[in-house]
């Protein structure tokens, strides 16, 4: 495995976290079982509620911030909030949640999670 940072990195592209050619994912958030290059056991580890937990976390310090920053400065009306707000938080949460995913499985690869996992 390489660093940890060199995973997280090769697993947010949606690349084998190990190798950096083979894909990570077999859709749009399902984990290839294998590496189509490496062999590595990709398939065994379980994000489980991770990535989603992060991507909340991120998308929820950009727009906080910011909802709150435009009702102190400017007071708009409930819809104006609404038509930003709304679609802000919906873009950048379906666009994080696979590089979070690919970026916390690599991650858990260069922790050792997954190894084993029917021996448990």
């Amino acid at each position: 495995m390489p660093a940890m940072a060199t995973a997280m990195r090769r697993g947010a592209r949606g690349a084998c976290p190990s190798c950096g050619q083979g894909r990570l994912f077999s859709g749009w958030l399902r984990v290839s079982d294998t590496c189509s290059r490496c062999d590595a056991p990709l398939g065994q580890v379980r994000a489980d509620d991770a990535p989603p937990y992060f991507t909340i976390f991120a998308v929820g310090h950009v727009v906080i911030p910011g909802m709150l920053w435009l009702e102190k400065a400017y007071k708009p009306e409930l819809w104006v909030h609404t038509a930003i707000w709304v679609p802000l938080t919906l873009v950048l949460a379906i666009g994080l949640m696979r590089p979070v995913k690919g970026a916390t499985i690599g991650l858990m690869l260069k922790l050792g999670f997954g190894r084993d996992a029917g021996n448990a």
